[in-house]
């Protein structure tokens, strides 16, 4: 997690983005429930890693978080392509 944080860090332009996307996906209520802080939900974590690396216990890189973060940041509303949202 500290090159992740470090590869962030030096992208000031990825600050707010990463900010946002830190309490997006932060567990249900994560303000009740140790260690108090807004990570993702555990299972979350563990279906995120299955389906990105194959290993349900393997950790993000950080090139892969940043490039996530550049993607969020130029599609913020997770619609690349512009379609309107449906109900």
């Amino acid at each position: 997690m500290v090159r992740v944080a470090s590869a962030v860090l030096v992208r000031p332009g990825l600050w707010s983005v990463a900010l946002r996307q830190v309490f997006r996906m932060a567990g249900h209520r994560w303000w009740r429930h140790r260690p108090f802080l807004p990570v993702p939900a555990p299972a979350y974590a563990r279906f995120r890693a299955v389906t990105q690396y194959g290993d349900p216990d393997a950790s993000p890189t950080a090139d892969d978080v940043v490039t996530w973060l550049e993607w969020v940041r130029r599609f913020p509303e997770g619609d690349p392509i512009g379609l309107p949202p449906v109900d």
